[in-house]
């Protein structure tokens, strides 16, 4: 568990029916240091990522973590995120896609490579996995908090409806990861210029505007 309580800029925690989640994810894609109460907040989450990168938490575990924060209350989030994991039994092709963002300082290019092979159906893609959730696994195993500069960031609908025309990101789905970059950099420089971390940019922007 970090060491932070609340991350600035977080409001409240994401709710969900843990015993439903349970149920439904296979038993051992299931990560037990989430909190029974259902109540996630983003840290919990990255005390698993944490313990990914350390080797005591399998590829699936993590996914199943990211998602049942990413969907939430959602109620077909338990069955998506289900075939997401069937479609990688062993987890071998997410470990793949991670590999180079477990590092220390994951740079710009490992990013994009990431992120590029989450959507090559030939090395990380799955069913029910878009952007818009791979790139909260991206943030959750690549954010580097202290460092500055572009960190892995969330770009989900919500965030790119509310991004301004200079983050460089279209209002669609399934942005190319030159955009998902260029967004990075324009947070990375918002962040040092209001003296915050670039995931506390990504939350006032859907906070504020």
């Amino acid at each position: 568990m970090t060491d932070v309580v609340v991350l600035p800029g977080e409001r409240a925690p994401v709710t969900v029916n843990i015993s439903r989640w349970r149920a439904e994810v296979p038993p051992d894609a299931w990560p037990d240091t989430l909190p029974p109460s259902g109540e996630i907040w983003r840290r919990d989450v990255f005390a698993v990522a944490d313990a990914y990168r350390a080797g005591s938490v399998s590829p699936r575990q993590l996914l199943t973590a990211v998602l049942v924060w990413g969907y939430g209350p959602i109620g077909y989030g338990p069955w998506r995120a289900t075939r997401s994991l069937d479609a990688d039994p062993d987890g071998k092709r997410l470990a793949s896609a991670l590999e180079e963002v477990t590092t220390s300082a994951p740079g710009e290019e490992a990013l994009r490579r990431s992120y590029q092979r989450f959507r090559d159906p030939d090395h990380a893609r799955l069913p029910w996995l878009g952007p818009g959730l791979f790139t909260k696994v991206l943030y959750f195993v690549g954010y580097r908090r202290g460092l500055g500069g572009p960190q892995p960031l969330i770009l989900d609908r919500v965030v790119a409806s509310q991004l301004p025309a200079e983050a460089g990101v279209g209002r669609r789905n399934g942005w190319s990861s030159e955009e998902w970059l260029a967004y990075l950099r324009w947070a990375a420089e918002q962040a040092q210029a209001r003296c915050v971390e670039p995931d506390a940019v990504e939350m006032a922007v859907v906070r504020e505007r």
